[in-house]
């Protein structure tokens, strides 16, 4: 079978691994123009258009998805098959091309959390349970009939790191699964309930920013959630603080309230306190509460 892959980030690198080891073939992959990237602001690739150039694939990189040249470039392909995995919202004059159509990893159960950032808002809502979708693309985005659907378990240390390279690892599977169900034919495909639908919005920075007013669980969701990046943070004597790890408390501290120990620095919310575990003062790198309180004082 001949496909067409369109991604971004590692998520994507995952499943472009596994296709690699398949018997069908990756004849094209679409990406996003190369951008600043990190402090130095260098333009560099995306992760799969890194592994497009060290295993010799084209790279599409278009200005716009609805170009007639792009379209024309995918036309000339003659693809059996696109896959879409973290890419921009495909136009149907591009998803409608390939005799299979077109289909989409997404990041959550649908249609459980339609939207940019289903993995972020699991975390942030305090779920125990999340997983991927494999969808055929529709109209409407996050919507289409589903292929297939597979559970991960969000473990109480989880970030969205760490479990956003449990679902990378989940989610090559379900992609192959998925590639080998169209290849043989034997098709199901089941509709989504409008009605169980809830959104998972772009994370945007008034988001991140912390409010311990809050009670301390959904502080610590959110934490969690945000962490790596972008990070959670709050404003201490207008310097910016980023937290990327917290703990529950039992310590009896009014809101927003600080108390720190020679190793340990605790804070008050609106029910519950926390105890901060790794911080990043602004400008400095991100340290240990053992390391911050060498040099620095809430």
């Amino acid at each position: 079978m001949k496909i067409v892959f369109f991604g971004t980030p590692s998520i994507a690198v995952k499943c472009l691994e596994r296709l690699a080891e398949s018997e069908h073939e990756v004849v094209a992959i679409v990406t996003v123009t190369d951008k600043e990237q990190g402090r130095g602001k260098k333009i560099l690739p995306s992760p799969v258009k890194q592994f497009a150039i060290e295993h010799n694939i084209p790279v599409i990189q278009p200005e716009s998805l609805k170009s007639e040249e792009f379209v024309s470039q995918l036309k000339e392909i003659n693809a059996d098959l696109f896959i879409v995995v973290a890419f921009k919202i495909l136009p149907a004059s591009v998803y409608n091309l390939p005799p299979l159509g077109s289909f989409n990893l997404h990041g959550s159960l649908l249609p459980k959390y339609r939207g940019a950032a289903p993995i972020q808002w699991a975390i942030i809502n305090g779920d125990k349970l999340t997983g991927l979708t494999t969808f055929k693309l529709a109209d409407k985005v996050d919507t289409g009939n589903i292929y297939l659907k597979e559970e991960v378990e969000i473990a109480d240390g989880d970030n969205f790191g760490s479990l956003y390279e449990k679902m990378a690892e989940v989610g090559a599977g379900l992609v192959i699964r998925t590639v080998e169900m169209l290849a043989s034919g034997n098709i199901h495909l089941l509709p989504q309930d409008d009605s169980l639908a809830s959104p998972a919005p772009k994370i945007t920075k008034e988001i991140c920013q912390l409010d311990f007013k809050k009670d301390a669980i959904s502080i610590h969701n959110l934490v969690r959630g945000l962490s790596p990046s972008p990070g959670a943070f709050f404003f201490h004597n207008d310097k910016h603080f980023k937290i990327y790890k917290t703990a529950l408390s039992d310590q009896k501290l009014y809101p927003g309230q600080v108390m720190t120990t020679k190793h340990q620095i605790f804070v008050g919310t609106g029910n519950g306190s926390l105890e901060i575990l790794e911080i990043q003062p602004e400008g400095k790198k991100r340290m240990t509460a053992d390391e911050f309180l060498r040099g620095y004082k809430l």
